[in-house]
């Protein structure tokens, strides 16, 4: 369920590229990219200090994004940061100058922008983003999603203009049918999972993900001691180990990668000491966490930086669900998907087993840090397993 990093790299210094694309000076040019969003607001940080009393652990912080920029989930930093990014590339080498993010909506860039098609393989969460910014700058988006996407996942896409592209087979055969495609067409691939030869892309949506962070520790009344942070390909947990390193340096939390048990290919590639690809299992709710091989980039960072992994199981995230959304007495309600939950339960899952709470150093002293990181972006599915509509949490709040 839970083993230490034993990696050659545990805990040597970022590599140079992510040390820069994760830095302090790239999340102030993020925040500052998002101040041109018109419906940019910081999501909340939630106290569950009750929870916190009843485990025996001295506080539990939530950054709740199941409202970012209208999309639920905090995915609508990163796809769409890049998008906006590479348009306002394209545009400064088709002018010849240099464009800022303020000329967004100007003549000349909307001309550029509308030559541009972006695409990309999803789950859901990631594609939104990639769709919406694609809309926001009037350009064209092709999404990929694979057979385990829901109907009301993908409408919620199509909603942005996004062209709907079906794949038979699981996450990482749409990527490489997404990779196939795109080439093909002239396409930009805007990926959240990167391999040998494409990492800058990748990079970017992870860079997009600082602002979060920044929000968060601006928000947090102490530096956290723990992190738990749930994982697809990675990048989030990347994003966040590496970010909180360059921020806390030598008193950096403790960081613990949580994933599905039927999807844990950063658990497996932490075992075997290199990246692994696993086999496709059964699925998982966890449906935003259901990838089979860490992005390079990622992995790159995590190597380095996390401390321990772990994993947890369909109940565990389900049961942390129904937890949120009715907590215990001065606790918010929070509605969270089952993706949501994920670094949350791997918390509870811990604090069942003394050995492992043992290993992690987590007694009454401990600041927990999780995230949040989509709400209800399946109303049904969610409806199924906690039992009510998240209408009736969210008027609860």
């Amino acid at each position: 369920m839970l083993i230490q990093n034993s990696h050659p790299l545990y805990n040597l210094p970022l590599h140079e590229a992510d040390a820069e694309t994760l830095s302090l000076a790239a999340a102030e040019e993020v925040e500052r990219f998002l101040s041109y969003r018109p419906n940019h607001v910081p999501t909340p940080l939630r106290s569950l200090g009750s929870l916190a009393r009843e485990i025996g652990v001295g506080s539990i912080h939530v950054k709740d994004e199941s409202s970012r920029l209208g999309l639920g989930s905090f995915k609508a930093l990163g796809g769409s940061y890049a998008v906006i990014r590479l348009v306002l590339e394209e545009a400064a080498r088709r002018l010849g100058r240099a464009v800022e993010v303020s000329e967004l909506g100007t003549p000349e860039v909307r001309s550029v922008a509308e030559t541009m098609t972006v695409g990309c393989a999803t789950d859901g969460n990631h594609g939104k983003s990639v769709a919406a910014g694609a809309q926001l700058v009037g350009a064209k988006a092709a999404i990929f999603v694979h057979s385990g996407v829901t109907d009301e996942r993908v409408a919620a896409i199509a909603q942005y203009g996004a062209e709907m592209i079906r794949i038979e087979g699981t996450y990482d055969d749409s990527v490489i049918a997404a990779e196939r495609i795109c080439n093909e067409n002239g396409w930009v691939v805007v990926s959240d999972t990167s391999w040998p030869g494409y990492e800058r892309i990748p990079a970017l949506v992870m860079q997009g993900y600082t602002a979060m962070l920044r929000e968060a520790i601006s928000a947090l009344p102490e530096a956290p001691t723990h992190v738990f942070i749930q994982a697809g390909v990675g990048g989030l947990a990347a994003a966040v180990a590496g970010y909180f390193d360059i921020v806390f340096g030598s008193s950096r939390p403790r960081f613990i990668v949580v994933e599905p048990d039927r999807a844990a290919c950063v658990f497996e590639s932490a075992r075997a000491g290199h990246l692994v690809k696993v086999d496709h299992a059964e699925p998982t709710i966890m449906a935003m966490l259901e990838c089979y091989e860490p992005s390079l980039v990622a992995w790159r960072v995590l190597a380095r930086k996390a401390d321990a992994f772990m994993t947890v199981g369909e109940e565990d995230a389900a049961e942390t669900m129904r937890r949120l959304a009715q907590p215990l007495a001065g606790d918010p309600a929070i509605v969270a998907g089952e993706s949501g939950a994920a670094g949350l339960a791997g918390l509870l899952r811990v604090l069942q087993h003394p050995r492992e709470r043992a290993a992690l150093q987590l007694d009454a002293s401990s600041r927990i840090f999780v995230i949040n990181t989509e709400g209800a972006t399946d109303k049904a599915r969610y409806e199924a397993i906690v039992g009510f509509a998240p209408k009736r949490v969210l008027e609860a709040v």
